[in-house]
């Protein structure tokens, strides 16, 4: 029996034909015409006002450290429950990791635990929307616009999910996309910018062309680029644009296919928690997401890794993630925590990501579920014993 992968990538079909599209242009590098096919189709389904493709999720979050101004001693608000791109992207510019606690049902920043910490030296607040659903985005607008503090919104997880209706990455004052290869739209590596304030446009462009006004040039608005101010090279090329562009087009289908996988594995799991054994994702009701991470809380007392590497027995490949960034290395010595975190602490060792791919059949989902209640049976033993 064929082991049974957390993730496999999914094509729509249409991939090598754009490929060999952008091939025949001419033009490998980027903002071609697949650049502007995916900026166009961001900010129509975003409603962004300008949305600005990067090689990578990591690369947006650095460039909106740039747009506002991140100096040293900065500091800059998210959950300590994170990739770590979340905090190097203003660590790089001096910035200050300021590691907050997270909720229970969603993972995500607790934000009755954001407005003590602000101090005179807070910069911005950055809700990353795990695994597609969103954070309590008005309560956190709210604070920043009473602190004068921007939003800039970890919507890596969070492509075609909304809060409220509204697009996640489309709230803050900025928002940054992955197309890695995990995610659910994918171009192998990939992110973008989505910036929703027009003071920001003009500076983006610049940082994105290695500090240049090489996008005015282009567009004829300048009969000369040249270097206007700190910048890097952030653009992704036309390939990527290409790959991109074909998964983009069938965003919908894609989302449809992982939310019914998603819907029933929390069928599935709904016994185990009956018999207090898992807790499931919670979604709160103003929260439309995506079915990108299907994950299961372990109860108190049953050991992880015991349920891991059963399940692997079994041919199932469940994972875990994050380590807490107050607790890394780096967190302990770039940011500073604020107020009790043993929320992120013990989530962190309770959390199995399920596989959650499009092309899982019927029979693969109850080969995990069947998988992963014989590793509780199993853990729930060792911890009697």
């Amino acid at each position: 029996m064929q082991p049974i992968p957390y993730h496999r990538p999914y094509f729509t079909g249409f991939e090598t034909q754009y490929l060999t599209d952008a091939l025949g242009n001419g033009q490998l590098s980027g903002d071609g015409r697949f650049t502007k096919n995916c900026h166009h189709w961001l900010e129509t389904q975003t409603q962004a006002q300008k949305a600005l493709l990067t090689h990578s999720c990591t690369a947006s979050l650095e460039m909106a450290a740039l747009l506002i101004d991140v100096r040293p001693g900065d500091e800059i608000i998210m959950p300590s429950f994170t990739f770590v791109s979340t905090a190097n992207a203003f660590v790089l510019r001096g910035g200050i990791p300021v590691f907050v606690d997270i909720r229970e049902d969603t993972l995500n920043l607790d934000e009755t635990k954001i407005e003590a910490a602000i101090t005179k030296r807070t910069k911005a607040i950055v809700p990353v929307h795990y695994a597609g659903v969103a954070c309590e985005m008005d309560t956190i607008l709210d604070i920043a616009k009473r602190n004068n503090v921007r939003i800039i919104e970890d919507a890596a997880q969070g492509v075609v999910a909304t809060y409220k209706k509204k697009p996640l990455g489309s709230i803050g004052d900025l928002g940054s996309f992955s197309f890695h290869d995990t995610k659910n739209i994918i171009s192998g590596e990939g992110g973008a910018l989505l910036i929703n304030r027009d003071e920001f446009i003009q500076q983006a462009e610049i940082i994105r062309e290695k500090g240049t006004n090489r996008s005015r040039f282009f567009r004829g608005e300048v009969d000369k680029y040249t270097w206007q101010d700190v910048g890097s090279s952030f653009l992704p090329s036309e390939l990527t644009a290409a790959f991109l562009y074909a998964q983009l087009e069938h965003a919908e289908q894609i989302t449809k296919k992982r939310l019914a996988i998603w819907n029933r594995y929390n069928s599935l799991t709904e016994e185990l928690e009956c018999e207090g054994l898992i807790k499931r994702p919670g979604v709160p009701p103003e929260c439309e997401h995506n079915g990108h991470i299907f994950y299961v809380l372990l109860a108190e007392g049953l050991d992880r890794k015991t349920v891991l590497d059963e399940m692997k027995q079994h041919g199932v490949h469940a994972v875990f993630h994050y380590i807490p960034l107050h607790s890394a290395p780096a967190g302990e010595k770039f940011g500073r925590s604020h107020g009790d975190l043993s929320g992120a602490n013990r989530l962190s060792e309770s959390i199995i990501r399920l596989p959650l791919w499009v092309g899982m059949t019927d029979a693969d989902q109850e080969r995990v579920i069947a998988a992963l209640k014989r590793a509780i049976e199993k853990a729930s033993a060792k911890r009697a014993a």
